[in-house]
């Protein structure tokens, strides 16, 4: 094990049944921390995949919200049943990487003790669109203290270790340098964030965050990169990427890569969110 991370920050709470997922590999070099971690298969994946993953995937929350107000303003036969077409030609987001980013969310929802204020699905305004940006944006919550987290997932079955979503411009370790020091981007995650928290229970959070982000010189951010993937657990896929980040991160920043091997393959996962293993 490499020197250890500052304290304070890996206060984690591990609430997942333990017979789901298992701690493979870990290490860490300063602030930087790269973990394995296995599903195992069975009725636990299942759950998971069905409830927790389906319901970040299709905004499960937010589509019940616009149907009830939709049907307060259907107000006849006619309009209800204009509506019901409407509703029922909802095109489901089936493609590997949406749900693959549905896992990270609700693994590190479950884990790492971190809140989503707003569901990315419901800025995409065509079907099946891809948003720019992080991948996840969310508030990481330990008691009063409050730090800003941004993101990004991969989701490959590259047989290579590491796999090619890491490498590159477009790679992991690239994007994640972006997150903690391209000021630009920053500047409109934030502006994203804070409309989506303005006048919602989640400003506090935004304040608390933020606040603690500007007077660190705005490097005090949780980072995470988590890739996803369907082959042996490997500390090689985030290896590398783990020490070269070590090296460029400024304290108080912390990042924590996360390698999720799923008991399944990538390309079965939109049966596996609909209806699990009994598919």
């Amino acid at each position: 094990m490499h020197p250890s991370a500052p304290s304070g920050e890996e206060g984690d709470s591990s609430t997942m049944d333990e017979t789901l997922v298992t701690l493979n590999y870990e290490d860490q070099i300063q602030q930087v921390t790269w973990q394995g971690i296995s599903m195992a298969d069975g009725d636990l994946f299942d759950s998971f995949m069905i409830n927790d993953v389906a319901s970040r995937l299709r905004d499960e929350e937010g589509a019940r919200q616009f149907e009830s107000h939709m049907r307060g303003l259907a107000t006849t036969g006619f309009a209800q049943e204009n509506l019901n077409e409407i509703l029922a030609a909802e095109v489901p987001e089936e493609r590997n990487w949406a749900i693959g980013e549905a896992i990270a969310e609700a693994y590190l929802g479950n884990q790492h003790d971190i809140t989503w204020p707003w569901n990315m699905e419901r800025d995409k305004r065509t079907p099946k669109a891809s948003l720019p940006g992080a991948d996840l944006i969310g508030f990481k919550v330990n008691g009063k203290s409050v730090r800003l987290v941004l993101g990004e997932v991969k989701t490959s079955s590259d047989a290579n270790t590491p796999p090619g979503v890491m490498n590159g411009r477009s790679g992991m370790r690239h994007q994640i340098d972006d997150l903690a020091s391209d000021l630009g981007l920053i500047n409109q995650l934030l502006k994203w964030l804070w409309f989506r928290c303005k006048g919602k229970e989640y400003e506090s959070h935004f304040n608390a965050a933020i606040t603690v982000f500007l007077e660190s010189g705005n490097t005090d951010v949780a980072l995470f990169g988590v890739l996803i993937r369907d082959t042996l657990p490997n500390q090689l896929d985030l290896k590398a990427r783990g020490e070269s980040l070590s090296e460029t991160l400024q304290h108080p920043a912390t990042c924590h890569l996360i390698g999720i091997y799923l008991p399944c393959a990538i390309a079965h996962l939109p049966d596996r969110v609909v209806v699990g293993c009994g598919s």
